[in-house]
């Protein structure tokens, strides 16, 4: 469902008694969680016995399971998920009582007022970037606000109420919600189209983005990762404009550099230069390139807010993940001399996420492992435009399962399988495999898994239920190791 945001956005502690639709959801929990802190009257409802309603419930946020007109009550205000049918009970008796309904970017927006906004942007890495960065100020003590798509594994939250002034927020542009906030500095780690049920085309996917950026407050700024041909771009054309641009990079020219990249571990380390200078080393304990380019982008913020370097390097080496973004979910003793299998859950459900995720899944790996890859494709739409360019990155594993589309908030096509995708998998037919039914797949993961192995579960639907699932079955087969 997709609502109009109002002219005029009020601040949150005006809209009276809120009930949120769809309050599991990653968005939605983050900002009734604000909200609650802050005092305001809150209750929701959800579908779902969601991982994000742990910590609504500890603030004592009455949720509902289901969706019935009563659960609206003495609300003044609804804010609704995008997830939300057009028939939705809530909704419909909002609407007959005519009281505000909100859209979730409407919604962090009323949250956002009187503080400094410092929003992330991008095709990929959202969430991660923005759990850096929020993780990065912490510790720096700048006590921010901040909301993130994903449960910070530092606090064991998805948002939270600070007191710094600043509100670090993960900028969506799926439907447009990044167009809505009052932005003070902004990161941009990439632009590759997406979302093009939303947007149309490629093209009016970039523009949102310099529209994103033409929005930002003039006495603010833009850090624009420029290793990306489209933050490359947008950081040209930006300051042709006159705005304050950052770059950072791994491999191109860039203000902000990060270079002897080494991964150590299950962690990757390398040295920060600035205009050339050596600013000093961070030590991440997350795999992979693509996290560098975050990591460094969350630097720079915290740079040109006037945090020193080596408080924020010192938060980045605490940061220990966001859920399902290369989350371990569990390693396997397999025997004396035989090493272990480590199972590995992350969200990356577009071609680009793919492959970085599966180079840090290669690393992890060594020489002498493998990596299997489970693949579940998330919304018809996308896997139409993209599916054959998941499976060409899926290429990059030595075993591949995968599932069928994850159906979300899209009426299925019978023409949009996952079959689509297992067929552009550029390896030998043995090696990948097609399974349309997610109770065939972890016998499958276990008939391929071997000593050594990385096993991936990839999507941004329900496949992050099998990674614990296997990781069970691993220990049951190798339980007298």
């Amino acid at each position: 469902m997709r609502l109009p945001v109002p002219d005029s956005i009020d601040p949150a502690e005006e809209l009276g008694r809120v009930h949120f639709v769809g309050i599991g959801g990653a968005g939605l929990s983050g900002i009734a969680r604000i909200m609650a802190r802050r005092g305001i009257p809150v209750t929701g409802s959800d579908d779902n016995d969601t991982a994000f309603l742990g910590s609504l419930r500890e603030l004592d946020v009455p949720i509902t399971l289901g969706y019935a007109a009563e659960h609206v009550g003495d609300a003044d205000t609804l804010v609704v998920t995008t997830a939300a049918r057009e028939d939705n009970p809530e909704v419909l008796e909002a609407r007959s009582r005519g009281l505000r309904l909100l859209p979730r970017s409407a919604g962090l927006a009323s949250v956002m007022h009187g503080q400094r906004v410092l929003a992330v942007a991008g095709t990929h890495g959202k969430t991660t970037t923005t759990s850096l960065l929020s993780v990065a100020l912490i510790h720096a003590g700048a006590d921010p606000s901040y909301a993130v798509g994903g449960v910070l594994n530092a606090t064991g939250r998805n948002a939270d109420l600070g007191a710094g002034g600043y509100f670090v927020a993960e900028a969506d542009e799926s439907d447009g919600a990044f167009l809505v906030y009052d932005t003070h500095a902004a990161i941009v780690l990439n632009v590759d189209a997406d979302h093009l049920d939303v947007w149309g085309t490629p093209e009016a996917y970039a523009a949102a983005f310099e529209e994103f950026a033409d929005g930002i407050d003039p006495e603010g700024f833009l850090i624009c990762a420029v290793d990306d041909a489209g933050g490359a771009a947008l950081a040209d054309r930006q300051r042709s404009a006159g705005r304050r641009v950052v770059t950072v990079a791994v491999d191109a020219p860039a203000d902000l550099r990060a270079v002897d990249l080494r991964v150590v571990g299950g962690g990757t380390t390398f040295r920060v230069e600035r205009d050339g200078t050596a600013l000093g080393e961070v030590a991440l304990r997350i795999p992979g390139r693509h996290y560098v380019v975050d990591a460094l982008a969350a630097l720079a913020m915290g740079l040109e807010i006037g945090l020193p370097f080596a408080d924020l390097a010192a938060g980045l080496g605490t940061f220990v993940g966001t859920g399902r973004r290369m989350e371990l979910k569990g390693a396997v003793e397999t025997g004396p001399g035989t090493g272990e299998i480590r199972v590995y859950d992350s969200y990356a459900h577009h071609p680009s996420e793919i492959r970085g995720d599966l180079e840090a899944a290669r690393a992890l790996a060594g020489d002498g492992g493998r990596v299997v890859a489970c693949f579940q494709p998330h919304l018809v739409s996308r896997t139409r435009l993209f599916g054959a360019g998941m499976g060409e990155e899926l290429g990059a594993a030595d075993e591949v399962v995968v599932l069928d589309v994850y159906v979300a908030r899209e009426d299925p096509d019978p023409a949009v399988t996952g079959a689509l995708v297992a067929a552009a998998v550029p390896l030998p037919a043995d090696r990948v495999a097609f399974v349309p039914d997610r109770a065939d797949a972890v016998p499958e993961l276990l008939a391929r898994a071997r000593p050594g192995d990385v096993v991936l579960t990839l999507g941004a639907g329900d496949v992050t239920q099998l990674a614990p699932i296997l990781v069970d079955a691993l220990r049951e087969r190798y339980a007298d190791a």
